[in-house]
C-alpha cells in the first residue's frame, strides 16, 4: 500500500469525490448507450460519508478464563471500538457468564450504546475496563442464549434497520447452563439450553443481526460456534463470501485482538492490515493504500505508560487532533492500553509509529494495525467504440483511484469480483467475461485492467449497452457510461490514434499521432478530449481537428501534463501513474465516438541538478582524476630524474689521483648527504645525515653539489669541483641499476655509526638516520 497522495487543490477548485458506501459493495455499472459524449467525472460531495454499523460485543466472563485471556478480551473490545472509521457507528459492550442462583445475573452491562464520535471513542476505552472474570460465587457457566438475547435486544431496539447489526461473541469455551436453575430440572438443562439457543438464533436472523463468534483458549467448541454463526442473519455488507458471518478460533491470547479486528473488518466492510510488533522503544511501519478515504491506525500498547508518535510517509510528525495539510486527525484512547488515530483523507504510503516508554514499562510488545475504507473507480473502453454487426469488440475496464490515478498494487483491490454483460437492440443479453490474468485478450496480468472480448450478433441493430460490475469489500465505486451504437457498413471518417505509454515530468508533454481518413464529400470536425481523469491533470491539443472532404492526413497530437504544484505530495515515492482516456468524437456525425484510447502517463519528479547533469559531474571527476594521475606521474618522473642513486662519487687528490670511489644511495629528498673522513691521513667518503656535502642528479646531466654554507655547484659528468684545499669531487661511471627505494625504519635512540667503505651504504643510525 504504499504511494503519497497530494491533496493540493488547484485554482480551478477541484472537488473531492468521496461518498463511500461499502454497505452496498463496490458495484459500478458502466454502459454504452445510444449517442452521447463521454460523461465527466461526477462531482464530489464536500465531505466523505462513511459506512456506519450498529454492533455489540459480548465478552465471556466465566471463571475458566485465565487472567491473560480476560486482558486480551478487553484489549480486543477496545481495539475494534477505537478503530472504527465511522463517527456515526454505535457500539454496546457487555460481559456474560451464567446465573446459577436467584440473586445472580447472566449478563453484566458494561458500555451502554455509545456513538463513536470523538467523545464516544474516548469513553469506550474506559468502560471496557470494567469487564472482569467472575468469581465462583457470581455464576461461572457460559449462557450463550442469554448473551445472544441481550445482543439482539441492544441492536434492534431504537435503531434504524437499514444500518447493519452485528454481534461479536467472544468466548473461551462452549455453552454450559447445567448450573442455571432457569433452564429447568438439572437433567434437562442441557437440552433446554440447546432449544433456547435455536430460538435466539432464529430471532437474531429475524431482526437482521449477524453473529460473528470468536473462540479462544484450550477447548472452544468450534462446531457449536460455526452453528451460531450460521444461525444468525446471513446477508453481509456485500455479496462476497468474506462478508458472510463465520466463526474464528485462535490458539492464544495474543491473537485475540488481531483476529477480532480481522473479522470486524469483514463484517464492517473494512480493509484490514496487521502490522509488526516489538518492545519499546521501537519504530513500527504500516502501509495505507492510495484508495483509502478514511482509516484508523490502531496501536495495542500493552502498557498505558507507552507514548506513541505518528509520522506520515514524508517523515512529518502529524498532530493527534485537528488538520494537517489536507488530512484530518482524531486520537482516542491515548491514556489506555489501546489507542487509535483516525485519519480522514490519509496520505498513502508507509506510515511510521514510534513507540517509547520509561524504564520498567518496556516488557510488553507494542502492535500496530490499520483499518480503512476507500473508493475504487472504474473506466471503460470499447475497441472499436462503434462496432459493426458481426464484428468482435474488446472491452477493457480499468481500475483507478477517485482522482483517476492508476492503482499500482494488486493487493489494494484483492478479492475484487468483476462481472460483465452486453445488451442491445436485436439480440438477447450476452455474458461478458473480464479478466486481469494476462491471458487471451488481456495483455498484462495484475495491472488493474480487466479485459474481455465479445462478438456483436449479426442481428444487432441500433443501441448497444455493455455493463461491468465491480464488487470488493471495503471499496465503493461509481457508475459510468459511454456512447455506442451499431456502425453502418462504411463510416464516413475513420481514425487511428497512436499514443504510447510514457514516463515524463510535470509541465512536460507526451506526443502521438492521429491518422484520419475522410471518405465523404463533406468536411468533418473532430473533437479531442481527455476523460476518466480529474480535471486539470492532463489536457490534449489540438482540441479540434478539421478534416476536408476526401482528405487523408496524419496529425500530431500532444498530451500536456499539469505543472508541479498541481500534484503536491503525489510526486513522492516515484510519482503517480495517470490513467486517462483520450477520446475522439466526430461532431459532424451526431457526436459519434471514433476513438476511446487508454493512456498511461507515469509522472515523476523533475530531476535535480545531479540527475540532469550527472554525466558532466562524472566527466569532471574523471578529468580531475586524470590530472592528478598526470601530476603524480610528473612528480615521480621529476624525482627519478634527480634521484642520486647509482652516482659514483670519486675523491680526487690535488695531483689528480683517484683516492677512492663511493656509490651514492637514494638520499633524503633526492639529496645524498656525505662527509670526507680523515682528509689529511686516509681520505674517504662516508654517508652522513646532515653532512657538510650533498649531491643529486641534474636533469641536464651530471650532478649538483651542495656545500654547507657554500651554495650549489654544477658537477659535469666529465669534470670535477673542489671539496677542500687538497681534495676534489668527480663523477665516475654508474655501477648499479636503479632499484626501488626501501623505507628505513626510524629509530628514536642514538647508536654507534657503522660504515662499510666498499659501498658507503652502511651509515649513521640514530640522529643521522632520522633525516634520511
Amino acid at each position: 500500500m504504499g504511494t503519497l497522495r497530494g491533496r493540493e487543490r488547484t485554482r480551478k477548485g477541484w472537488a473531492r469525490r468521496g461518498a463511500v458506501s461499502a454497505l452496498g459493495g463496490a458495484a459500478v455499472l458502466v454502459s454504452l448507450l445510444a449517442p452521447a459524449g463521454p460523461r465527466p467525472v461526477p462531482a464530489a460531495a464536500s465531505e466523505p460519508a462513511f459506512t456506519s454499523v450498529n454492533y455489540a460485543v459480548a465478552v465471556d466472563e466465566s471463571a475458566s478464563l485465565a487472567p491473560e485471556d480476560m486482558k486480551a478480551e478487553k484489549a480486543a473490545a477496545a481495539r475494534i471500538a477505537l478503530g472504527d472509521v465511522s463517527s456515526s457507528s454505535n457500539v454496546t459492550v457487555f460481559g456474560f457468564a451464567a446465573a446459577e442462583s436467584g440473586d445472580q445475573r447472566a449478563v453484566d452491562p458494561v458500555c451502554p450504546r455509545t456513538t463513536l464520535d470523538a467523545a464516544g471513542r474516548e469513553s469506550v476505552g474506559a468502560c471496557v475496563g470494567k469487564l472482569r472474570s467472575r468469581k465462583k460465587s457470581e455464576g461461572t457457566g457460559t449462557d450463550f442464549p442469554s448473551a445472544i438475547r441481550q445482543g439482539v435486544h441492544d441492536l434492534s431496539t431504537g435503531t434504524d434497520p437499514s444500518v447493519p447489526r452485528v454481534l461479536f461473541l467472544l468466548t473461551d469455551g462452549k455453552m454450559d447452563v447445567t448450573g442455571s436453575p432457569k433452564y429447568g430440572d438439572p437433567a434437562h438443562r442441557e437440552a433446554e439450553g440447546e432449544r433456547q439457543l435455536e430460538l435466539e438464533l432464529k430471532n437474531a436472523a429475524g431482526q437482521q443481526v449477524q453473529i460473528w463468534p470468536l473462540g479462544f483458549g484450550p477447548a472452544p467448541d468450534k462446531e457449536q460456534l460455526d452453528r451460531i454463526a450460521a444461525g444468525g442473519y446471513q446477508k453481509g455488507c456485500v455479496e462476497l463470501p468474506s462478508a458472510r458471518p463465520k466463526a474464528s478460533k485462535v490458539s492464544g491470547a495474543k491473537d485475540v485482538g488481531p483476529t477480532l479486528e480481522k473479522i470486524f473488518a469483514a463484517a464492517h466492510c473494512l480493509r484490514y492490515q496487521r502490522g509488526p510488533s516489538n518492545r519499546p522503544p521501537a519504530t513500527l511501519e504500516i502501509g495505507i493504500s492510495p484508495l483509502a478515504t478514511v482509516g484508523s491506525i490502531v496501536v495495542d500498547k500493552g502498557d498505558p505508560e507507552v507514548t506513541v508518535t505518528y509520522l506520515d510517509p514524508s517523515g512529518h510528525e502529524v498532530p493527534t487532533s485537528g488538520t494537517y495539510r489536507d488530512s484530518r486527525f482524531e486520537l482516542a484512547g491515548g491514556g489506555g492500553t489501546v489507542e487509535a488515530l483516525k485519519i480522514v483523507d490519509p496520505v498513502p504510503g508507509i506510515w511510521k509509529v514510534k513507540a517509547e516508554a520509561p524504564e520498567g514499562h518496556r516488557s510488553l510488545p507494542v502492535g500496530v494495525s490499520v483499518l480503512w475504507q476507500g473508493e475504487l473507480r472504474g473506466s471503460i473502453t470499447m475497441d472499436p467504440p462503434s462496432p459493426q454487426a458481426g464484428e468482435k469488440t474488446t472491452v477493457t475496464m480499468r481500475l483507478q483511484t477517485r482522482e483517476g490515478y492508476e492503482i499500482k498494487d494488486p493487493r489494494d483491490y484483492e478479492g475484487l469480483r468483476v462481472r460483465g454483460e452486453l445488451t442491445g437492440d436485436g439480440f438477447a443479453p450476452l455474458e461478458l467475461r473480464l479478466t486481469d490474468d494476462g491471458k487471451g485478450t488481456d495483455p498484462k496480468g495484475s495491472d488493474g485492467s480487466f479485459t474481455g472480448s465479445v462478438e456483436i450478433p449479426e442481428s444487432a441493430d441500433g443501441a448497444l449497452k455493455v455493463s461491468g460490475t465491480l464488487t470488493a469489500s471495503g471499496l465503493s465505486a461509481d457508475t459510468r457510461s459511454e456512447a455506442g451504437q451499431i456502425a453502418p457498413g462504411v463510416l464516413p471518417v475513420t481514425t487511428a490514434l497512436t499514443l504510447p505509454a510514457a514516463t515524463t515530468h510535470p509541465g512536460s508533454s507526451v506526443t502521438g499521432t492521429l491518422a484520419v481518413h475522410n471518405t465523404s464529400d463533406t468536411p468533418h470536425t473532430l473533437r479531442l478530449s481527455v476523460a476518466d481523469l480529474q480535471d486539470g491533470l492532463l489536457s490534449v491539443t489540438p482540441a479540434e481537428i478539421e478534416v476536408k472532404p476526401g482528405e487523408s492526413v496524419t496529425r500530431k497530437v500532444t498530451v500536456e501534463v499539469a505543472p508541479e504544484d498541481v500534484f503536491g505530495d503525489r510526486l513522492g515515492d516515484g510519482g503517480p501513474r495517470l490513467g486517462g482516456t483520450v477520446t475522439v468524437v466526430d461532431t459532424t456525425d451526431d457526436d459519434r465516438t471514433l476513438v476511446r484510447s487508454p493512456l498511461s502517463v507515469h509522472v515523476t519528479p523533475e530531476p535535480g541538478i545531479w540527475e540532469k547533469y550527472w554525466w558532466a559531474f562524472l566527466s569532471a571527476v574523471v578529468v580531475a582524476a586524470l590530472v592528478v594521475v598526470a601530476a603524480l606521474a610528473w612528480l615521480r618522473q621529476r624525482r627519478a630524474r634527480r634521484d642520486p642513486f647509482g652516482l659514483v662519487l670519486r675523491l680526487v687528490s690535488e695531483g689528480g689521483d683517484i683516492l677512492g670511489e663511493h656509490p651514492a644511495g637514494h638520499g633524503h629528498k633526492q639529496w645524498y648527504e656525505f662527509a670526507v673522513v680523515e682528509p689529511h691521513r686516509s681520505p674517504r667518503i662516508e654517508r652522513r645525515g646532515h653532512g657538510p656535502y650533498a649531491v643529486q642528479r641534474s636533469p641536464e646531466g651530471g650532478a649538483v653539489l651542495r656545500t654547507r654554507g657554500g651554495g650549489r655547484t654544477r658537477l659535469p659528468a666529465n669534470g670535477q669541483v673542489p671539496l677542500t684545499d687538497t681534495l676534489s669531487l668527480a663523477l665516475g661511471e654508474e655501477t648499479r641499476t636503479p632499484k626501488p627505494r626501501r623505507p628505513r625504519p626510524s629509530r628514536s635512540r642514538t647508536t654507534t655509526p657503522t660504515t662499510t667503505p666498499a659501498t658507503g651504504e652502511g651509515g649513521s643510525s640514530g640522529t643521522y638516520e632520522s633525516y634520511l
